[in-house]
C-alpha cells in the first residue's frame, strides 16, 4: 500500500513538473521576445538618425563632384565654364574669409534682412489677425493685396531707389514688401482656424481682449506664424541679392557684382556659396523653431 502511495505521489510530481516546466519556459521566451521588441525600435531610431545625417552629406559630396566634373573635366582649358570650378572657388573663399573683406558685406546683408523681416512681421501679423478676425475687412482688402503681391519685388527697385536713394533704405523696404504677404496669409489662416467658442469662453470668464489674445489666439497661431516667417525668409533672402546688385555699395549682392566687374570669377562663385550657406543656416534655424512649436517639451505645458 505504501508503495502505491509513493508511486502515485511520484506520478503527480511528474505531472506537475510537466505542467509547470513549459509555463516557465514560455514565460522566459515571452520575456526575451518583449526585450527584443523593446530593443528593435531603439535600433530603428538610431539607424534613421544615422541615415538622416549621412544622406545629406553624400548628396552634397555628389553635387560637388558633378560641379568638378563639369568645370574641370568636361569643359576644355579655354572654356568659359572652367574659371567657375570648385578648386578655385574654395581658394577664393578661404582668401575672402581670412582677409576679412567679406565679413562687412555679410553683416550689412544680415542687418538689412533682419530689419526688413522685423517690419514685415509687425505689419503682417497685425494685418493677418485683423483680416482673419473680421471677414468684411478680408473681403475688402483681398483684391488690393493680391494685386500688389503678384508684382515682382525687383520691379519696385527703381521706384525705391528714386524715392529713398542708394543704400540700405530701399533694400529694407523691398525686403519688407516681399516678406509681408506670407505672414499676412498664414496669420489670417491661423486666426480663422481657431474655434469661435474658445475666444467666447475666454471673454465669458472675464478675460480682456488682450488677455484673450495672449492666452487663446497667440498660442493657436504660433505655428502658422512661424511657417509664414520661414516662407518670408526664403523669398526675402532671394530678393535681397538682386536688390543689392542694383542699388547698393555694400552687401553680398554688391560683392557678387564687384567680383564680376573685376573678372574675379573665383570670388564671384565664393560669394554665391556664402549666400547659399547663410540661407541654409537661417532656414535650418527656423525649421528647428517650427519643430519645437509643433512638439513642445513637457515644461511648455
Amino acid at each position: 500500500m505504501d508503495r502505491l502511495v509513493d508511486r502515485a505521489g511520484v506520478e503527480r510530481a511528474g505531472v506537475d513538473d510537466a505542467v509547470v516546466g513549459p509555463s516557465l519556459e514560455a514565460k522566459v521566451n515571452a520575456g526575451d521576445t518583449e526585450a527584443a521588441e523593446r530593443h528593435q525600435p531603439q535600433k530603428s531610431v538610431s539607424n534613421s538618425r544615422l541615415v538622416s545625417i549621412v544622406a545629406p552629406i553624400l548628396t552634397a559630396l555628389l553635387a560637388i563632384g558633378l560641379w568638378a566634373l563639369v568645370t574641370l573635366v568636361i569643359s576644355g582649358p579655354t572654356s568659359h565654364i572652367r574659371p567657375f570650378n570648385p578648386l578655385d572657388a574654395s581658394r577664393a573663399l578661404a582668401r575672402l574669409i581670412s582677409d576679412g573683406a567679406i565679413w562687412l558685406d555679410i553683416k550689412v546683408s544680415l542687418m538689412r534682412l533682419a530689419s526688413g523681416l522685423g517690419i514685415a512681421a509687425i505689419v503682417g501679423i497685425s494685418v493677418g489677425c485683423l483680416t482673419g478676425s473680421v471677414p468684411l475687412i478680408e473681403k475688402a482688402t483681398t483684391p488690393v493685396f493680391q494685386f500688389i503681391r503678384m508684382i515682382s519685388p525687383v520691379a519696385w527697385t527703381p521706384v525705391a531707389i528714386v524715392v529713398m536713394g542708394v543704400g540700405s533704405a530701399p533694400a529694407i523696404a523691398l525686403i519688407a514688401l516681399t516678406a509681408v504677404w506670407p505672414l499676412i496669409l498664414n496669420t489670417s489662416a491661423g486666426v480663422k482656424a481657431i474655434p469661435h467658442g474658445w475666444t467666447s469662453l475666454a471673454r465669458s470668464l472675464g478675460a480682456t481682449r488682450v488677455e484673450a489674445f495672449r492666452t487663446v489666439i497667440a498660442p493657436a497661431i504660433r505655428l502658422p506664424v512661424l511657417t509664414g516667417l520661414r516662407v518670408a525668409l526664403g523669398v526675402a533672402w532671394i530678393v535681397l541679392v538682386p536688390v543689392e546688385m542694383l542699388g547698393s555699395s555694400e552687401g553680398l549682392g554688391y560683392a557678387i557684382v564687384n567680383a564680376k566687374d573685376a573678372l574675379a570669377y573665383d570670388e564671384l562663385i565664393a560669394a554665391i556659396v556664402i549666400v547659399g550657406v547663410l540661407g541654409f543656416c537661417l532656414d535650418s534655424a527656423l525649421r528647428y523653431l517650427i519643430s519645437k512649436a509643433s512638439f513642445p517639451s513637457k515644461g511648455d505645458h
